[in-house]
């Protein structure tokens, strides 16, 4: 019982597990750029951002989607399209960071961690019906 609903939801637990170790990544990488080395919100933000994404556009290819794509072509569009729609995410991170914690004054890691949930959300949506869509 417990085996099949694992292998019925396997991509979901996946992408909740991995989507869950890229925000870890996102905040760590925040975390460490506000505080250790001092970088602004909005700069710390990309960095961490960027660091984020590789993570992500690795095990969702490889573990999440299974992406069985391998001709030059097919990846570069999977990797266009995947850090396409990480870039909207990713403004929409700093956006989010910008308003709600320089011009709200929010605390910063509470809007950090409620601003990962949402861009997870729509990275999930884009990724299944988009990016990584089974060829039928």
């Amino acid at each position: 019982m417990i085996v099949d609903l694992i292998k019925k939801y396997k991509e979901i637990i996946l992408y909740v597990f991995f989507g869950a170790l890229t925000t870890l990544v996102n905040i760590v990488v925040y975390a460490v750029a506000t505080r250790a080395i001092h970088i602004e919100v909005i700069g710390a933000s990309a960095w961490a951002w960027v660091l984020s994404v590789i993570f992500a556009y690795i095990t969702n290819r490889t573990w999440v989607f299974e992406s069985k794509t391998n001709t030059l072509g097919g990846i570069v569009n999977e990797i266009l399209g995947f850090f396409g729609c990480r870039l909207f995410s990713g403004a929409l991170d700093i956006f989010l960071m910008w308003l709600l914690v320089d011009v709200a004054k929010a605390p910063d890691l509470m809007i950090k961690i409620l601003s990962n949930i949402l861009v997870i959300i729509i990275n999930y949506i884009a990724g299944k019906f988009w990016i990584f869509k089974k060829k039928e």
